[in-house]
């Protein structure tokens, strides 16, 4: 069972959800966060803008999900913005990799910015989040200490083609390389919580030698965490996750979930809407030559996860 600290976090998270909203002036530069599909991941994000929008009393900042996680659907929602006159959009891109062109259609019209997921061969300004490879690596490093003697894991994924999670995968494959440990395969769900947990059950029942799984996204440990559960299974199968979802903290707290790798997507939020609020002011001193910007990632596990969360729930909380 979850502490009560997890719950609490969890009620911030969707009180935190009421940010959002439509221009309050014609006069406003607009700035949009678009974002990849429905999850609560996003929530630390739109406080972060939230926070950016009470220091940029010029500009309504709008934080956008699309209806759903398909690049057709998110690049319909960035066209209607940009018709509505948004004047700089930045994106976590569902599929940069068949996206390019139509990414940039839009980044011809109004100064682009990526996050989370980077479309490197678009023409986006920057890019503002994590190394994902780098994060990738910290999960094999959390692998690699929980199972010395090896074994063979299992990984779920929203979005394959979607460069946060190839570049995840590169690197936990990266940081096992030589070792005794296997990660088998990589199951996607398209951001689809049913599927992704049907994905697990799939696995658990038709895989015995499985004794590893890897949520590569915020979601996907919680789905792992509920069917082992529902299976009376936790413990028997070493479980690495990302992200802060408050399932997967309880389960870090309560040993069930050895550690997590986890971004900042406040700062993102926050820190992305400033950065373009001084270009369109004509300031490019935020820009760094390689287009780059790193937030770091860190893990998580359960030495540090009460601190951890007290703080997410502080930001909520703005």
């Amino acid at each position: 069972m979850h502490k009560p600290g997890s719950f609490t976090f969890a009620a911030l998270l969707l009180a935190g959800a009421v940010f959002a909203g439509p221009a309050l002036a014609q006069d406003k530069k607009e700035l949009a966060f678009v974002v990849n599909g429905a999850s609560d991941f996003w929530k630390l994000a739109e406080a972060g803008v939230k926070k950016a929008q009470a220091e940029l009393p010029n500009y309504d900042l709008q934080f956008k999900y699309p209806e759903q996680a398909a690049a057709a659907v998110q690049q319909r929602l960035m066209d209607d913005l940009v018709a509505a006159g948004v004047d700089a959009i930045m994106v976590s891109a569902v599929d940069p990799k068949t996206s390019t062109e139509a990414l940039n259609r839009v980044g011809s019209q109004v100064p682009l910015f990526t996050t989370d997921s980077d479309a490197p061969d678009s023409n986006r300004i920057a890019y503002i989040g994590s190394s994902n490879t780098d994060a990738g690596k910290q999960a094999g490093e959390l692998m690699l200490k929980a199972m010395p003697s090896g074994g063979k894991c299992m990984g779920f994924v929203g979005l394959p083609g979607a460069d946060n999670a190839r570049e995840r995968i590169e690197g936990v494959r990266a940081a096992i390389q030589g070792s005794k440990l296997e990660l088998v395969d990589v199951r996607g769900d398209d951001i689809d919580q049913t599927r992704a947990k049907r994905n697990v059950e799939d696995t658990l029942a038709a895989n015995t030698d499985i004794n590893c799984m890897v949520g590569f996204y915020s979601y996907n440990t919680p789905r792992i965490y509920e069917v082992l559960k529902e299976a009376g299974r936790l413990g028997d199968i070493t479980v690495i996750g990302f992200d802060e979802d408050p399932i997967t903290l309880g389960g870090v707290r309560e040993g069930t979930i050895v550690g997590t790798v986890v971004q900042q997507p406040y700062e993102w939020g926050y820190q992305g809407m400033l950065l373009m609020a001084k270009y369109l002011e004509g300031d490019k001193s935020g820009i760094p030559a390689n287009q780059l910007i790193i937030i770091p990632t860190k893990i998580i596990d359960k030495a540090n996860v009460d601190a951890f969360e007290a703080e997410l729930v502080a930001r909520i909380k703005g």
